[in-house]
This record gives structure tokens, sequence and C-alpha cells, in this order.
């Protein structure tokens, strides 16, 4: 099972000086290889590969004004020319947008491979670097484990980051239980869960915007290129790495929690971008982070014999009757409880929607049901498709 712990370390200032002219470097391979590969689609209507750009890297490296470019490893600057391959693949299947510049002020990374790191007293040691790094090891790595790859990165802040990718052999499958869950992603609640339970939403960002929007105000109001300028950047770096941090741990513990305790896992399948378009609710959605929950819980599942489903995101869970199966025409948002009109039961709308969740997920296990009736699909839908030919 592949794995990648991360760690903070504090390099030396001789380490700090490499480490810096590396990520300017990796930077500046990839800035340079987008450009070449957008000009050569406009001018020429050709497509540039990897190849061609390692070729250009290679040239580049000859040219005297780039010869700076011998001092730090190669292998950073092959990677990075892979990364923007891998960025320009997902690009053109229409999995992201088109690639973008990299900028100095937003940190950076550089990816060792094993050719360019060695692993020695469980100790790494880059490339063009005399001593290990002086990684502050807040858990050790498994016996017997070898790292594959070795990321550094630098935050805006000015922490640095250390991410050490190995196979792990030592995961086992947890002890098998008998519960199941279904799981109803919210924003007053984080997650409300089959069984009645409901997880407050911490709303991390909302704590620390008012102190977020002093700081920001603060750094646009100073001199561009001024060392105010970039005091006032980095504090506002140190707040959103609070924020991050906060909402991580948070996150982790909850999802370990919940993949510990229950044997199967049902989720609904949200567009949680198409979610954020509505600008009322953005801010709320990209707190609570839905699609990172959904994405730890599936990776952890794996990991410990659990099993994830998801359901299709037109599933009518909250205004099915969990009871009758009755389905209402409207449920607004402002709606929390109501009584089903078929068979007079009160629902509060979450807990309802939980449990036609774990249903349909269970249907879908079980016999490979759909899992978006009839019901489901929009009314202008339907109306479009016997709307008569002109």
């Amino acid at each position: 099972m592949e794995k990648a712990f991360s760690y903070r370390f504090y390099p030396t200032p001789e380490q700090e000086s490499l480490l810096r002219r590396t990520l300017g470097c990796v930077r500046l391979v990839y800035n340079k290889a987008l450009h070449e590969r957008t000009q050569a689609w406009y001018e020429k209507q050709e497509r540039v590969g990897y190849n061609q750009t390692s070729s250009m890297l290679t040239n580049w490296k000859k040219q005297e004004e780039l010869s700076f470019l011998n001092e730090v490893s190669c292998v950073p600057l092959q990677q990075g020319l892979r990364h923007l391959q891998t960025a320009f693949t997902n690009f053109f299947v229409g999995r992201a947008k088109y690639p973008n510049f990299k900028k100095k002020h937003t940190g950076g990374s550089a990816e060792f491979t094993k050719s360019a790191f060695k692993w020695k007293d469980r100790q790494i040691t880059i490339a063009k670097c005399s001593e290990p790094l002086p990684i502050r090891w807040s858990r050790q790595m498994p016996l017997g484990c070898e790292p594959s790859t070795v990321t550094v990165r630098l935050h805006p802040s000015g922490r640095w980051h250390i991410s050490i990718r190995f196979d792990n052999l030592t995961v086992k499958p947890l002890p098998a239980t008998n519960k199941v869950i279904g799981i109803d992603l919210g924003i007053s609640s984080l997650l409300v869960t089959s069984d009645g339970n409901k997880i407050s939403n911490p709303k991390h960002l909302k704590k620390h915007y008012r102190r977020l929007r002093r700081a920001q105000k603060s750094l646009i109001r100073k001199q561009k290129g001024s060392k105010n300028r970039d005091k006032a950047r980095i504090k506002v770096a140190n707040i959103h790495v609070k924020i991050t941090d906060t909402r991580k741990d948070h996150l982790h513990k909850l999802t370990t929690q919940l993949v510990r305790e229950n044997q199967t896992i049902v989720v609904e399948n949200l567009a949680v971008k198409n979610m954020v378009k509505n600008h009322k609710l953005a801010q709320a959605i990209s707190d609570a982070s839905w699609g990172e929950i959904t994405r730890q819980l599936s990776y952890k599942c794996r990991w410990y014999g659990r099993n994830y489903i998801e359901i299709d995101r037109w599933f009518p869970s909250s205004k099915r009757c969990s009871s009758c199966g009755h389905i209402t025409l409207t449920m607004p948002l402002r709606v929390r409880e109501w009584d089903c009109p078929n068979c007079g039961i009160h629902h509060d709308r979450d807990i309802n929607a939980s449990k036609n969740i774990l249903a349909a997920g269970l249907a879908v296990s079980v016999c490979g049901a759909s899992v978006r009736p009839e019901q489901s699909k929009s009314v202008k839908a339907t109306a479009m498709k016997q709307k008569p030919k002109s």
C-alpha cells in the first residue's frame, strides 16, 4: 500500500540557499516549457510533448545566461517537465483548466526520485547537499520501508515541508464489524449519519475571518516591492496556515473514526464544483470541504478493508420519505423538518436524507440497482423531450 508522510524540517542556511535555488530553477524550467508549448500551438498548431521539452532543457543548460541550471540537481527539473505533461493531459481530457505559470510568492516544490537522494540511518540527504536534512520526525516510518520519492515544499509563510512516499507493507485490514452507515453532508451540521448523530461544523474560516480580513486590508495598502509588504504577506499566509492545519486535523480525526467504527460507508457523489457557483453558499461549502471528506473516506476504506459506496448525486434523498418512499415535489433549503403527506411521519430533513442514502447504497452494493429513479429527473428536461418539433 503506497503512503506518504509529511514532516516539517528546518534547513541550515546552506541547505536553504540550495533549496531556494532549486525551487527557482524548477519554476523557471516549468514556465519556459509552458511558454514554448503554448507558442508552438498558437503559431504552428503543433503539439509539443515531454520528449521535446526534455531536449529543450538540455539546450537551455548549454546557454551562458542559463548556466546556473547546472548548479542544482537535474532530477527536480525533469520531474517539473513531467508534471507539466500531466497538467496538459488533464486539460485535454477535460479534468482541469489550461496550465498556469508558476509564481515566486507561492513558494513552490521540488520532487526528488531515488537517484537524487540518499536514505541512510533513517536520514535523508538530497543531491548536491552534504548533510542530511534536519527533519522533525513527528512519527517514525514503518520498519523495512524505504522512500521511493521525496518532495520538498516551501509554503508562502516560509515553512519547509518534506513529503516522503513509500510502499507500506504493514497496513492490515481492521477487524470486521456489522455496522453500516449513511452520511449526508451539510453546512449547519458538517455531516449527519443514518443512526441520528449530527457532527457540528467547526467553520474554521469563520473563526479567523475577521483577523484574516484585517491582515489582507493591511497587505493591500503596502507599497509593492517593499519590505513591509513582504512582512504583511507572511502574516496573511500564517493565518491561512492556521485555518488549513485546524481543518485538516479535524477532518482526519473525523474520517478515521468513521472508518474504524463502520464496515460500510455510503455517501452522495456531490458536484462541489457546480455548487460553489452559488455565491451565497460558496464560502460555506468551501470551508466545509465536502470533497476532502469523501476523498479521505475513500482511500482510508481502501486501506483498512472497509466498503465505500457513492450513490448518484441526483438521487432525491431529501425529498423521499424514508418510511414509505413517497417523494414530495419541492423541498426548499429552508425546510429543516417536514411531515410526510402520505404516511404522516415527522422527519428531520438531514437524518431522513442519510437514511435514504444508506438504503440506496445498500441496494447498489447488493443487486446493482439504479439509484436514479424517473421521479428524480428534472421537470424541465422531461418537458423539453415532450416538446413537439416546429
